[in-house]
């Protein structure tokens, strides 16, 4: 089937994404999105008997609305169980998001960021499942997954109880930029934070007699970045990244509140990333390392040090498929049919791949128009999101 053969209408794919980006849902407060996604399936000719919601928000350690939606299409053909995905959520910046059409773009109103991560990847998947019903086109069984809080950590994806996914064999995941974008891999992250107790003193009268929760977090930081665990990371044994998100007090308040007082409590929130879960792992160890040398080096003056609490865990797994993995070769294939060069990506960013391939189900990651993510200058690019949606119609019916 070439790229013509294809019967996609594109007018409804395009109001089928106007649609999504102009409902808000930003991470946690996905309901609505669903409801809308849900009544789109239904009007397309998918019964609500195969439409479900697993129970993965009550797993999630944070308030969600609604678990992940899921869907299973029954296959015209033999052939093993196909997964397609995305994320309901926003991030934030999107909330209040006014859609609009300008040449062969959509953009937002320039106060918000749009959405199109991944309201693209949601349109897709509803257009695959009216372009397969409305036109009888043959497939193997399909099972559609729209994930949960993907925007504040793959929540939805790593809770996901993979029996759910009815043994579906390998998934193309929808939450990229360009078409020819073929993401087979992803870093994973280790995430660590700390907390400094140190003592109040008044720092006028007796500096010497307080320990400055805020000192030991700069000399801590400071020797992280000397022993090269900051940024950009390249040792003999690894390679990484890390960065410090958080540097404040308690409850998204400031380290100290006043500038005659030592500061005596500070909290700083990080994280690794690395293609090698043991390097993360090792580039989080070098800050812990450099926290317990700054609570050596900062005292008062009898010598007592301040408390230094530092834990870490894992995010999210690193992947990687080999360009041989059955679901790579799909993709590969389905491209070039599409007049389509595949470009081969290893992401520095963590996607729900990572989950599902962890969950035993082997991901790529294709794209479908969204652009300059998470920003007021966000936008989809309309030709990109044609040709993602004619790639995930192919993809769904090429015969192995």
């Amino acid at each position: 089937m070439s790229s013509t053969q294809i019967p996609l209408n594109v007018a409804a794919a395009e109001d089928h994404l106007m649609r999504f980006l102009s409902v808000e849902g930003v991470t946690g407060q996905e309901a609505n999105i669903a409801a809308a996604v849900c009544e789109a399936l239904k009007a397309v000719g998918v019964p609500e008997s195969a439409i479900r919601f697993d129970d993965a928000n009550s797993r999630i350690p944070l308030p969600t609305e609604t678990g992940n939606l899921i869907v299973d299409l029954p296959g015209t053909r033999p052939g093993p169980r196909l997964l397609f995905s995305t994320h309901l959520d926003t991030v934030p910046l999107c909330a209040g998001a006014k859609p609009r059409r300008e040449g062969d773009r959509i953009v937002s109103d320039g106060t918000t960021a749009l959405g199109g991560d991944a309201r693209t990847g949601v349109a897709v998947l509803v257009v695959v499942a009216e372009t397969l019903l409305k036109n009888k086109l043959p497939h193997p069984p399909i099972t559609l997954l729209f994930t949960v809080r993907e925007e504040s950590g793959l929540h939805g994806a790593r809770e996901l109880n993979p029996a759910d996914l009815n043994g579906a064999v390998m998934c193309i995941n929808v939450d990229g930029q360009s078409a020819s974008d073929l993401i087979i891999g992803a870093v994973g992250q280790e995430n660590w934070e700390v907390e400094i107790i140190g003592r109040a003193s008044h720092a006028g009268v007796a500096p010497d007699k307080g320990i400055s929760a805020t000192m030991v977090g700069a000399v801590a930081l400071a020797d992280a970045r000397k022993e090269g665990w900051f940024g950009k990371i390249v040792k003999s044994d690894g390679r990484g990244t890390s960065n410090v998100g958080i540097f404040g007090g308690k409850d998204n308040t400031s380290a100290g509140d006043a500038t005659n007082v030592v500061t005596d409590y500070a909290f700083i929130k990080g994280e690794a990333r690395s293609p090698e879960s043991s390097f993360a792992l090792k580039i989080a160890e070098g800050y812990k390392q450099a926290f317990a040398k700054a609570q050596s080096e900062v005292t008062d003056h009898e010598g007592d040090t301040a408390k230094v609490n530092f834990t870490h865990k894992a995010s999210y797994p690193p992947f990687e498929l080999g360009k041989n993995t059955p679901i790579v070769k799909r993709a590969a294939k389905a491209m070039q049919i599409l007049g389509i060069e595949p470009v081969y990506i290893f992401s520095n960013g963590g996607l729900d791949a990572n989950w599902l391939d962890k969950h035993g189900v082997p991901t790529i990651t294709i794209g479908a128009g969204q652009a300059e993510i998470h920003t007021i200058k966000e936008y989809v690019n309309l030709p990109e999101f044609e040709k993602g949606c004619r790639l995930g119609v192919l993809l769904a019916t090429l015969e192995d």
